[in-house]
């Protein structure tokens, strides 16, 4: 079996072991001294058996800490603090935001066991920003501590950097497309609401119409007016209408909990590893880059103070620079290859979270099913009420005649 192989086994225990749930509510808006709402956010975890109150800023210096000393790992992204004129559906994405990246860090393997994660789950003073930037201070990131990280390079298979370059237009490829199903979805979800909405509209607006009191007057009717029965039939219809948009709003917020908020889940994490991705790129790369091109130009210096018989202490001043310089790309091209590594064992992860997508499309089906039963029932408990409507034939509804034209003008 490849190290990859092994790597990978080990990764799928490891989320499988560490797959902790963080459940969410929400406490109550307090007013802080410059009267700006705030939502304060409790998480209970099965793993400690507490309760903890959290601020938003206490999940941004969380989210911080977490990049300082795991900069070569997804850490998934934080939602906007606020925007203008923000209202409950704001409130309410944001604190559907933080439970998912709560559950993502928690369900990381190297975060899942770490002092920051258990601090921020379990810490009940007042002062957690505090202790979280205390539990780092001093400390270095991952490459400081793995007892791996100068051994990194052997992990890697010899074709690393196409490998990555593969697995980032792939994870590019996925997103994109789960973008586009996320918002069809959303769509979906959000038309369910509305059809409720006008399912009880509409139920209303007949119950109106059959409970109207104004009188016929004789000049409108004919020999033998339906009004009557209409009105009667028409009175008791909202109860079924009702249940309808009752069903509809069912299946809507079900689809937004269980397909919805699971694709964002995912979102989430591609777009964490896309960061990381662009943090390798920009970050680690672009030094390890920058330092040799340093290098090249001391080591040009140098031979240019050889040739022009420079004064021995500015030479030996320049060939102490070189060495430091030295010693950095080659920690640069340690880390570099430890950056790599994280990469190889993130982009594992990501296809262990793939088979959720199997699970978010048999909840839309089942969803959609059980939706369409269900309002099916109610349609068809809702028909009898509407026969003594129908004058055709097998309860059929038939065009209303022209009457007579002598009947217009009787007196």
């Amino acid at each position: 079996m490849t190290e990859g192989c092994r790597d990978g086994g080990r990764a799928a225990r490891r989320h499988r072991r560490h797959r902790t749930d963080v459940r969410f509510w929400d406490i109550e808006q307090q007013p802080l001294w410059k009267k700006c709402p705030t939502v304060s956010k409790r998480e209970l975890t099965q793993r400690f058996k507490c309760s903890v109150y959290r601020r938003y800023n206490d999940f941004v210096v969380f989210h911080e800490m977490l990049l300082q000393k795991f900069p070569y790992r997804m850490v998934p992204a934080l939602p906007p603090k606020r925007m203008l004129g923000a209202d409950r559906e704001f409130i309410e994405s944001r604190r559907r935001a933080l439970k998912r990246f709560i559950n993502l860090v928690a369900r990381h393997p190297p975060f899942s066991e770490d002092v920051l994660l258990k601090l921020f789950l379990s810490f009940s003073g007042s002062d957690v920003q505090n202790k979280l930037r205390e539990l780092v201070q001093g400390v270095g990131d991952e490459f400081m501590t793995c007892r791996l990280a100068t051994q990194a390079k052997d992990f890697l298979p010899a074709d690393i950097q196409a490998q990555f370059a593969a697995s980032r237009e792939l994870i590019r490829n996925i997103y994109n497309s789960f973008y586009k199903l996320r918002d069809r979805a959303e769509r979906i979800a959000s038309r369910a609401i509305d059809n409720a909405s006008d399912l009880l509209i509409f139920g209303k607006e007949l119950s109106a119409l059959g409970s109207d009191t104004t009188p016929l007057p004789s000049w409108a009717a004919l020999n033998n007016s339906t009004w009557g029965t209409l009105k009667q039939a028409l009175k008791g219809l909202s109860v079924e209408f009702a249940l309808l948009a009752d069903k509809a709003v069912q299946q809507g917020k079900q689809e937004e909990n269980d397909v919805v908020e699971k694709l964002n889940l995912f979102l989430d994490l591609l777009q964490s590893y896309k960061d990381l991705c662009e943090r390798h790129e920009k970050g680690v790369l672009h030094k390890h880059q920058r330092a040799l091109h340093k290098y090249s130009m001391m080591k040009k210096q140098m031979m240019s103070a050889t040739v022009q018989n420079k004064e021995p202490e500015s030479v030996e001043q320049l060939e102490s620079r070189i060495v430091e310089q030295e010693n950095a790309i080659l920690t640069m091209e340690l880390r570099n290859y430890f950056s790599l590594y994280c990469l190889h064992q993130e982009t594992q992860l990501i296809h262990i979270y793939l088979p959720l997508t199997s699970h978010i499309l048999g909840a839309f089906v089942n969803s959609q099913i059980q939706g369409h039963k269900e309002m099916s029932k109610v349609w068809n408990e809702l028909k009898p009420k509407l026969s003594c409507l129908f004058v055709g034939p097998s309860n059929m509804p038939t065009p209303p005649l022209s009457p007579p034209e002598g009947n217009f003008f009787s007196n």
